[in-house]
């Protein structure tokens, strides 16, 4: 891997071995073993309090669980993210802002990002304001902790990375990036279990093709995610 990758990942986390993780193989592994991205996964243990390295608390106000404490995140933070580097601090929390195909070309022009996984019950509500983290969520239910959430918002990102696929036009039809899902795919054999590749997709005329990619395409996105169209059922 080289020394100074162009994208650059920093994720701040309990349970550093579980990083690369899924990471490490396939695209994602050969682009970090190609030097297209680097990935460092750091322990927020390294800054916590004591002997006992004390990360967490109980939470002010009462209730169940732990909460992570302020100081010890923000010290994390900082020794990941000194003054002067301009990569965005995203916090994986299921209250975040719900994270889309346009945030991930965001990450990739931004040139990666220091990611935070929560565990517990949340972290400090001070660190959020302090450090200006951006809450990021991949949906809506409850992880045990942010590390599959930032993998997956990693993984979303690093296939962006000009060389990651091995053609650039791989992504363009793919679903979110027009604001559709994506069409059916075919492949060979021709008849298999009674089904056959649609007639139009074997005639050889590349508009036809390209039209009905287009209904099929929008047909799916109103049948299954309704909320990607405006009020009077037109694309938003």
């Amino acid at each position: 891997m080289t020394d100074a990758a162009p994208f650059r990942a920093s994720v701040l986390t309990l349970y550093p071995e579980m990083f690369p993780g899924p990471l490490g193989a396939s695209l994602a592994g050969e682009a970090l073993n190609n030097g297209l991205w680097s990935l460092e996964a750091r322990n927020i243990r390294d800054h916590g309090i004591g002997r006992h390295a004390k990360v967490d608390d109980t939470p002010a106000g009462g209730g169940v669980g732990m909460v992570l404490r302020a100081d010890v995140l923000a010290a994390a933070i900082d020794a990941a993210s000194p003054a002067g580097d301009m990569r965005p601090r995203l916090l994986m929390s299921p209250r975040g802002k719900v994270f889309r195909q346009g945030d991930a070309h965001e990450l990739v022009a931004a040139g990666g990002a220091v990611i935070i996984c929560g565990r517990f019950e949340g972290v400090d509500e001070r660190v959020i304001a302090g450090r200006s983290l951006q809450e990021v969520s991949i949906g809506d239910y409850i992880l045990s902790g942010g590390e599959l959430a930032a993998m997956a918002l990693l993984d979303a990102a690093v296939r962006l990375i000009p060389g990651v696929m091995g053609k650039s036009e791989s992504g363009h039809d793919e679903s979110f990036e027009h604001g559709l899902l994506e069409y059916p795919h075919y492949t060979r054999p021709r008849d298999w279990e009674g089904q056959s590749i649609p007639e139009v997709l074997i005639g050889g005329d590349h508009a036809k093709v390209a039209r009905w990619r287009r209904e099929q395409a929008e047909a799916l996105t109103r049948e299954r995610r309704p909320d990607l169209l405006d009020k009077r059922g037109r694309l938003v």
